[in-house]
């Protein structure tokens, strides 16, 4: 494609034909102010707060959404542009609530930034303002209209990026308000809980369900023993609450800085991975070699199995029956361990660190219990446990290393991988390798490198045995109903697929850090390096497969048998069910 040269600012700049004012600018490395704009989604151009003054034009420009061409001289600056921003951001101020102090994003909101940048010092209009109540119904998610500003942002993900297509800007003018179709509770609507809408809203109009309080009192009550599990994707992002840059695994701080939250016991999500993996080979291999449904679908993702009951209901049978990693390290320590140290499962309070807020939701499925208790009492994000450890002085930046408890505490690399999106696959082909030829693969055949990556979409062909499975590695779930729509036009067929709702997997999951300023949500950059810091724990593991490691060797030994034993599947299998669009439970749908 043709280059352009227009100049902004007294600068020249070249930039490909067909690139907007604002990427001109942005090469140029000239800052233009935005709020509607995602370079992630459609351009909506609501916002204006990035206009800017082309000579020869008789009004101001949306810079996002305006081409820039060839010969354009374009000032960003001028003081008209730089009061009509300002009015913007003060009228949106204004219509704001007055409590930047105790609100969830107070030190990490882009109005916020939008003001200080702006030298925005006061209320200058006064008038009335918007007054909604808050949607506190689902477990997951709180959405609060009164902070919104109609940015779209979260419309446009849940729409184009996650084609749940939840909410929707309704009325007009002054009442104007995102709300899901019928303004019905989070509860009774299609939302999947995956909190992409947390991530890219610029305030604090949607927020993860706090789960903080509860954690805090369970801690200070005498007669709870609280165990706590951790994501793998956690430990890649924890530190950047703390300031630390993407990239680096933070495991050893993060288990010595639950034992000074007063945690009884520490163990590791990446155990029932482990775990979770052991189970699915097996039931991949029995489908693969016997004739079972296939493909099989991946079922660790709770955003993506409710968004299956809801879209998908025919799938379900070729779901994964294997509950996630979460559920299986909260079933087994209310049954294995609390029997091996003769603990009464009712006092153990089971705490789970995840990187997603759909797990809150996950934690509230009655299907996922057993015999009435729930197998996972608490999930905080990510976010909520970096300000824990804040609340409750604990310096992370000085913790020394240390080690999760045993026996639910060891895991390989194919564990720690699980977090980024294709981990899941990859760990999967390793076992079931093993499982259906009785060996390992060759250890410069362990990664499957093409199965790794960004892109929304991947397939590929892997080699097993004399055999080759079909492998199609989804993450978004657009990419997932693309995939989905092609299997039913009957354009590929397949043998396994992956699926992760939110983009890059758990590592760019809705309860993860935000991204820091000067990045834009969902940076990929950031979603790459904390990938980056997964794949390096696989590398550095001496164990890297599932089957290997010796609490998972020793569980099955003592306590479940075998893989796909009964009761395996009594403590680490369960059911889906269609869902229709309020929330109801047809209880004869069980599949």
């Amino acid at each position: 494609m043709a280059d352009i040269t227009l100049t902004i600012n007294g600068f020249e700049v070249t930039v490909p034909k067909g690139s907007t004012i604002m990427e001109a600018a942005d090469a140029a490395s000239i800052h233009i102010p935005r709020l509607c704009y995602h370079p992630k989604l459609s351009i909506q151009g609501a916002c204006r707060v990035c206009v800017v003054e082309v000579e020869g034009m008789n009004k101001l420009v949306a810079s996002c959404c305006y081409p820039a061409e060839d010969g354009m001289n374009v000032r960003t600056n001028t003081p008209e542009v730089l009061r009509l921003r300002r009015d913007i951001v003060e009228l949106l101020i204004d219509n704001h609530p007055e409590d930047c102090n105790t609100c969830e994003r107070d030190g990490n909101c882009e109005l916020q930034r939008l003001a200080r940048d702006m030298g925005i010092r006061e209320r200058l209009f006064a008038g009335e303002r918007k007054r909604y109540e808050k949607d506190t119904s689902s477990p997951a998610l709180i959405r609060d209209p009164e902070k919104c500003v109609l940015c779209g942002r979260c419309v446009r993900i849940c729409g184009e990026v996650q084609e749940a297509a939840c909410l929707s800007q309704v009325n007009r003018g002054f009442s104007t308000v995102v709300m899901p179709a019928h303004d019905a509770p989070f509860a009774e609507t299609v939302c999947i809980g995956c909190g992409q809408c947390v991530k890219v809203c610029p305030t604090a109009a949607f927020v993860e369900k706090d789960s903080t309080r509860e954690f805090l009192a369970a801690l200070e009550d005498p007669e709870m023993i609280v165990v706590m599990q951790t994501a793998p994707a956690v430990r890649a992002a924890i530190g950047e609450e703390f300031g630390f840059e993407p990239g680096v695994a933070w495991e050893g701080k993060m288990f010595a800085a639950q034992r000074r939250l007063g945690v009884d016991v520490v163990f590791d999500t990446q155990f029932a991975a482990d775990l979770t993996i052991m189970e699915e080979a097996a039931e991949f291999v029995e489908r693969f070699t016997k004739g079972g449904p296939l493909p099989n679908i991946t079922s660790c993702c709770p955003g993506w199995i409710k968004y299956a009951e809801h879209f998908h209901p025919d799938l379900l049978p070729h779901l994964s029956t294997a509950k996630s990693p979460m559920s299986m390290q909260g079933s087994i320590v209310k049954s294995y361990w609390a029997e091996k140290m003769d603990v009464d499962p009712s006092r153990i309070y089971s705490v789970a660190i995840m990187p997603c807020t759909a797990k809150k939701f996950e934690a509230t499925r009655e299907e996922l219990g057993d015999d009435g208790m729930p197998a996972v009492d608490c999930v905080l994000t990510t976010r909520e446990f970096g300000w824990v450890m804040k609340h409750m002085g604990i310096d992370f930046t000085t913790l020394p290393d240390e080690e999760p408890d045993s026996p639910l505490g060891e895991s390989t690399g194919a564990a720690a991988i699980f977090g980024a999106t294709g981990g899941v696959t990859e760990a999967a082909l390793r076992t079931a390798y093993w499982m259906a030829f009785g060996e390992d693969l060759p250890e410069d055949a362990i990664e499957f490198k093409q199965v790794r990556g960004l892109q929304g979409l991947r397939l590929a062909e892997v080699p097993f045995g004399e055999a080759t499975v079909r492998i199609a590695v989804a993450h978004g779930l657009g990419a997932a109903n693309e995939i989905l729509d092609r299997i039913e036009r009957g354009e590929v067929e397949l043998d396994f697929i992956e699926v992760m709702a939110c983009p890059g997997g758990c590592i760019g999951g809705g309860g993860q850090p935000y991204d820091g300023e000067g990045k834009m949500p969902l940076d990929e950059e950031t979603l790459r390096l904390r990938a980056q810091a997964l794949y390096g724990l696989d590398s550095e593991r001496k164990l890297r497969c599932s089957h290997h490691n010796p609490d998972i060797q020793r569980i099955y030994e003592e306590y479940l048998g075998k893989p796909l034993s009964h009761r395996a599947h009594e403590l680490l299998h369960t059911y889906y069910y269609p869902r229709v669009p309020l929330g109801i439970r047809p209880q004869e749908a069980q599949v």
